[in-house]
């Protein structure tokens, strides 16, 4: 059994009177985002990035339009200073895009941080220290005073290196295990490193505040976050800033909260990679800004491709359900969520509209590169008639009477059902063409001629069976009625010609070929289908009325 009573709350909520937030209902305006991937995310891994790899996935995340990006923890070896190098050295640093480097307030690990950055065009150094209550009684076992103490000595140091080294520096102070920290010890420790600092308008100073380990529900921390918006000093000319992991699995509530709250700037990394079960994901946040209408400044239009990189790069995997990037994110197997899609795409089409409202899909698929065929459509044993036949429609251009659709989808069904597997579109066609197209040659026709009287069609048709041919006459109402009248008379079998539907391809890239399907029902109420594409119409529905009259039962 569990023992709940060895736990307690080891967090501290602020009064309240901090509750700003709770009046706002959504994200005005993207945050200033800067990915963490090569340094939380890199130092996580099983097998952490070589140079070549942190190379690689450098030139990725300058593609999807990161403007600052945590590069490394220099001092911590060999690997991540020489990519810090390099950067410099190749002048592989964009004019406008900022690098972090993360530091511990002490004074080697400073000093070696700024040799590492020497000559970067722009750089934000970080520096640390924990004030947790944990942190400060069972690490350090020091005083509230010798820990601010800590990170004062860290700012002046800061400070002091960066006039005397080469380069462009902005400061960026963490006061790690922020979340399990008295708010106001947080607030006293980072405004005194403020007071070193002395931001400016020309020199803004981004104060990160950690959600090192997640401990509280959501809320608590978007308090945390505005109590310290509304009491640091120099705010105007502070950059409050989130680093969120996502240890209770809210990493990303935790920072859609706050940014309620009034944080301006996240920490995260694609697709949540980090330390323990990771930092937050901006991926997720970034979309969840957009399906909401709000343009997160990230280019994530080529999801497939970010996700291959960071698999190809990380050697992590993608979750199948991850929000947005998994596999199966916009996958509908559900025939009731597949008949609402197809309903819903085909009546978006009908009224021209740009606004996206499709039931069960949050966001157009297209915008990030996923395709409706092979991403939203899937059909298994689970599946019905509206997503089966709008898979057909839309990937082949095949568009069934509703009858014959929810025909075929048992067919699908029962195929998928009885070999338990998924159906691709291509398997779908196959079971289409293999029961509904004119296979079988031991009746055919070879000739159709017609006249007309009226209203009325008179057609001779020749018919082939074992081997010898014979002309019928008949009248319909139509040309396709007179070639079944005479198909009847030939066989002696009745029927009635319940459904006749055709449809021009030439939108799918088929040319001119037109599409008949056919539905007959026999004397005891049964039905039986065909279909037939031709570039003549006549052929094509003589064509389906042979391969239904062929499937009927005997």
């Amino acid at each position: 059994m569990l023992d709940a009573s060895k736990y307690k709350v080891g967090y501290f909520p602020v009064s309240g009177q901090y509750t700003k937030w709770v009046k706002k209902d959504h994200i005005e305006k993207p945050p200033v985002w800067c990915s963490v991937d090569m340094r939380d995310g890199n130092q996580s891994l099983v097998i952490p990035m070589s140079l070549e790899e942190k190379l690689e996935y450098y030139k990725v995340l300058l593609e999807v339009g990161f403007k600052e990006i945590e590069v490394g923890f220099p001092a911590a070896s060999n690997t991540e200073y020489e990519f810090l190098r390099t950067l410099i050295q190749k002048d592989m640093i964009p004019q406008d895009v900022t690098v972090q480097v993360l530091t511990q307030c002490r004074e080697h690990i400073i000093r070696k941080t700024f040799e590492a950055c020497k000559g970067a065009p722009s750089a934000i150094i970080h520096f640390y220290n924990s004030v947790s209550v944990a942190q400060r009684e069972q690490v350090f076992r020091k005083s509230r005073e010798e820990i601010k103490q800590i990170a004062v000595d860290g700012a002046k140091l800061v400070k002091r290196l960066a006039a005397e080294y080469e380069g462009n520096f902005r400061f960026e102070y963490s006061p790690e295990s922020f979340t399990g920290t008295e708010p106001e010890y947080a607030l006293e420790v980072c405004n005194a490193v403020l007071d070193v600092l002395e931001p400016s308008e020309e020199n803004k100073v981004i104060i990160n505040l950690p959600v090192t380990v997640e401990m509280s529900l959501p809320h608590v921390y978007a308090s945390q976050v505005e109590f310290m918006s509304e009491n640091l000093r120099y705010r105007e000319h502070v950059v409050l800033s989130l680093h969120p992991h996502n240890d209770r699995g809210t990493g990303v509530a935790d920072t859609e909260l706050a940014l309620l709250a009034g944080a301006d700037r996240v920490e995260g990394t694609l697709f949540g990679n980090g330390e323990r079960t990771g930092n937050v994901d901006i991926i997720t946040l970034a979309m969840n800004m957009y399906s909401h209408g709000v343009d997160p400044g990230l280019n994530l239009s080529d999801m497939p491709h970010l996700v291959e990189e960071y698999e190809k790069c990380t050697r992590m995997h993608v979750y199948e359900r991850a929000p947005y990037a998994g596999s199966l994110v916009f996958a509908a197997f559900s025939g009731s969520h597949q008949d609402a899609i197809a309903k819903g795409m085909k009546y978006r089409e009908e009224k021209g509209l740009q606004q996206w409202s499709v039931p069960y899909i949050p966001i157009d698929p297209h915008d990030i590169s996923r395709t409706y065929d092979a991403d939203v459509i899937r059909v298994n044993s689970q599946s019905g008639k509206g997503g089966i036949g709008y898979l057909l429609e839309q990937t082949y251009g095949y568009d069934l009477p509703a009858a014959m659709r929810e025909h075929f989808s048992y067919l699908c069904k029962d195929v998928s059902d009885r070999e338990h597997k998924e159906l691709k579109a291509a398997e779908v066609l196959e079971i289409f063409k293999s029961r509904y197209f004119l296979h079988s040659t031991a009746l055919r026709i070879t000739d159709m001629h017609f006249s007309r009287s009226g209203s009325e069609v008179q057609a001779e048709v020749t018919f082939l069976a074992q081997g010898g041919q014979t002309v019928v006459k008949a009248k319909g109402n139509g040309s396709l009625d007179a070639v079944s009248n005479a198909l009847k008379a030939f066989t002696g079998r009745e029927y009635v010609l319940s459904v006749y539907t055709e449809h021009s391809m030439r939108e799918k890239g088929s040319g001119s070929v037109a599409a008949a399907y056919i539905g007959l029902k026999d004397k005891n109420g049964r039905m039986s289908w065909g279909a037939g594409t031709d570039t003549d119409i006549i052929k094509a529905g003589a064509d389906a009325l042979l391969s239904a009259y062929n499937n009927m039962e005997v």
